[in-house]
């Protein structure tokens, strides 16, 4: 499912870059390309004539992003990598989980997905170079080292504090707070959602509306009634008070669905959203009034599939999906004899000999 989730709008083709003559065509088919994107272990594509320096020969303007592990260079280049090995190794599974229980993985290749970002990104930086200065380059992308900039705050509390990040679940402790557990998320009638009791005006004004909203319920005590928001320090608050605040707000959330509790925060500006389960996402009315999701037509097994859309509504460059992932080879005939000019006997040749 990963293939067709991330491979739609592509053409595909087979071809085995290990003899002389894939290496040939491959150089054919760089010669006209923008960009070359490749995971293979550092080293491989020089031992094939493919780097990018013997790419740029024939095309200056190529752009090669090589996605690795651990990069190019340095000591661990040479090995190899499991999602969750890489997840690991650049601390955000540390952070992630219960405190009394173990480290837990994203159910998802989650450092993977972040070292495709990390190249997209790359790759389109090197392009806005490329047209300024005509020149391509060569982009090196470590799945690791992506994995470590996806954690965010945690490098900011060893920065600027000392302290190292640990596990707290469906908590996050504040600044300055000397260990106060601060819920984050919130089990509801049927499901969780999302909520953060966040200091400074704006936070005072989402506190302020979820208390008037919980009042108008007849839910609120008279201590949640008197509290005086703008003093409340979401980074400096004590256990004491967070708890005074988290059972009555608890109560309510428990009284609702997800759906009444995102109507009535989208209402009032309270800073609440639900945590959707997949089934939750599909039935969204918010994602389907974008038009979110679309329907591919698959031939190949006689049914339409529901797809992700476009992540951006753009006015001028829509992102569309025009058709799904390709099969194994399926474009050969169009790219080696409509782009490459080969003879249709000349690419059987190449498919009896295992080239393509």
């Amino acid at each position: 499912m990963y293939w067709l989730a991330f491979n739609n709008n592509k053409r595909g083709i087979t071809l085995n870059i290990e003899t002389n003559e894939g290496q040939l065509l491959f150089k054919k088919l760089a010669q006209h390309a923008d960009f070359v994107i490749e995971s293979f272990p550092p080293g491989y594509m020089d031992r094939h004539g493919l780097n990018y320096s013997m790419l740029s020969e024939i095309n200056p303007r190529i752009i090669v992003t090589s996605i690795t592990p651990f990069g190019q260079s340095g000591p661990y280049k040479d090995y190899k990598v499991a999602d969750i090995v890489a997840w690991g190794m650049a601390g955000p599974m540390y952070v992630c989980g219960d405190p009394d229980r173990p480290p837990l993985q994203i159910g998802f290749p989650q450092a993977y997905i972040n070292a495709g970002v990390s190249a997209a990104v790359g790759s389109l930086v090197a392009h806005y170079w490329r047209g300024s200065t005509g020149e391509g380059q060569q982009v090196d992308v470590s799945i690791q080292e992506s994995a470590v900039w996806s954690q965010l705050a945690a490098h900011h509390y060893w920065s600027y504090q000392g302290e190292i990040q640990r596990r707290v679940g469906t908590f996050r402790i504040g600044r300055d707070t000397k260990g106060v557990a601060q819920r984050i998320t919130w089990p509801c009638k049927d499901g969780f959602v999302a909520l953060s009791m966040l200091g400074g005006p704006a936070g005072a004004k989402s506190n302020r509306a979820m208390v008037e909203w919980i009042e108008s319920e007849g839910m609120a005590n008279e201590f949640l009634k008197n509290l005086d928001w703008n003093s409340v320090d979401g980074a400096r608050t004590t256990q004491e008070l967070q708890n005074c605040i988290e059972e009555v707000f608890g109560r309510f959330i428990l009284a609702h669905t997800k759906a009444e509790l995102l109507e009535g925060a989208v209402m009032r500006g309270v800073w609440l959203y639900p945590v959707y389960t997949v089934k939750g996402l599909v039935e969204s009315q918010q994602l389907a009034a974008r038009g979110h999701w679309v329907e591919i037509e698959h031939q190949e097994l006689g049914a339409d599939i529901k797809y992700p859309g476009a992540f951006v509504v753009a006015s001028e460059t829509p992102c569309t999906i025009r058709h799904r992932a390709p099969l194994i080879g399926e474009h050969n005939d169009e790219i080696y004899e409509g782009e490459l000019g080969l003879t249709n006997k000349e690419v059987i040749a190449l498919k009896q000999s295992g080239v393509i």
